[in-house]
């Protein structure tokens, strides 16, 4: 929970320019009901829908079988109102809600416009879905790694020290002077596979695919799995090891089947942001904390929890301050 308060104070100042205390009744409901929400995407009911849509049009199934999704966008609306009533059209955009709706303002009259409300409850709702609970995960992930791999774990501290010292907090800029940090960051997306099936794809033509026709409108599943843990590729696919990241010299190498934003034109738009919060939080993590396996408690598991996203199973740590 005090993860998903930290990234949704980031996304919540791109889209509202404000941020919510962390004790704020709220946020907590909010995030609550988001995690609520990610997992109805599982299970015998859900899965049945996802392959016979024409089950939705049953009036009031959704709201039974997806619930918390009703209720988080229930909250959506409830920030976009309050948005709406505080907004100056005069003022330049503080945020991407302003920015949508001074376009929103200059698409009046024209109908072919994607700039609507229907547009914008969307977007903000996907900003917080997809860009809350994924960072999150993988910064869970990425504090279980540590404490299971200790030796890790002293090697991007003693890295950290040498660049950063204790003083000054982690810039962007620094990352190009931290190889070993990064490399670790990256093998703890490689190995975590958070979206192992990546989210469903439409294809806009017709194509050809290793003379495979696939006709326009198909939805196509990736399996982002089969290039992350490819073992023609990687030295240890199933565990985790982050020289897959460094070459002889100890520099940083980012190979072709580091994927796990997807490919392509449809990219999850939210990589760069998302590389620069696990940077930077996961930086400042270890620079003022070590973290460990509770004394007297089973060492924790390294496998996660098949859902959307892929989360680790529940587990214990120490946090001491350096």
């Amino acid at each position: 929970m005090l993860l998903n308060k930290a990234v949704c104070n980031v996304i919540a100042s791109l889209i509202y320019a404000r941020r919510f205390e962390y004790g704020d009744p709220s946020l907590i409901n909010m995030l609550t009901t988001l995690e609520e929400n990610m997992g109805e995407n599982t299970g015998l009911l859900p899965e049945v829908l996802n392959t016979f849509p024409i089950l939705l049009r049953i009036p009031g199934l959704a709201n039974k079988v997806f619930p918390a999704q009703k209720t988080f966008m229930t909250m959506v609306d409830a920030l976009l109102a309050e948005h709406r009533r505080t907004w100056d059209v005069d003022k330049p955009p503080q945020s991407l809600t302003d920015a949508f709706l001074a376009e929103m303002e200059k698409a009046k009259g024209k109908p072919e416009s994607s700039f609507n409300d229907a547009n914008l409850r969307l977007v903000v709702s996907d900003l917080f879905g997809a860009g809350i609970v994924t960072t999150s995960t993988t910064l869970s992930w990425a504090l279980l790694l540590m404490i299971l791999h200790p030796d890790v774990q002293r090697r991007v501290q003693q890295e950290i020290d040498e660049v950063l010292g204790q003083a000054r907090h982690p810039e962007m800029a620094d990352q190009g002077r931290m190889p070993y940090t990064n490399a670790v960051i990256h093998e703890v997306q490689r190995f975590a596979d958070i979206v192992p099936l990546n989210l469903p794809h439409l294809t806009s033509r017709d194509i050809e695919v290793q003379d495979f026709h696939i006709p326009k409108g198909t939805m196509l599943i990736t399996n982002l799995s089969s290039v992350l843990k490819d073992e023609t590729v990687w030295e240890k696919p199933l565990h985790f090891h982050p020289e897959h990241f460094l070459d002889a010299q100890g520099h940083f190498v980012k190979h072709e089947a580091f994927m796990p934003f997807s490919a392509g034109r449809r990219i999850c738009l939210g990589e760069p942001l998302a590389r620069m919060e696990l940077f930077l939080f996961f930086t400042c993590l270890l620079q003022r904390f070590s973290f460990s396996v509770p004394d007297g408690q089973p060492r924790p598991s390294d496998q996660g929890i098949f859902a959307l996203p892929v989360f680790p199973k529940p587990y214990q740590l120490c946090v001491a301050v350096r």
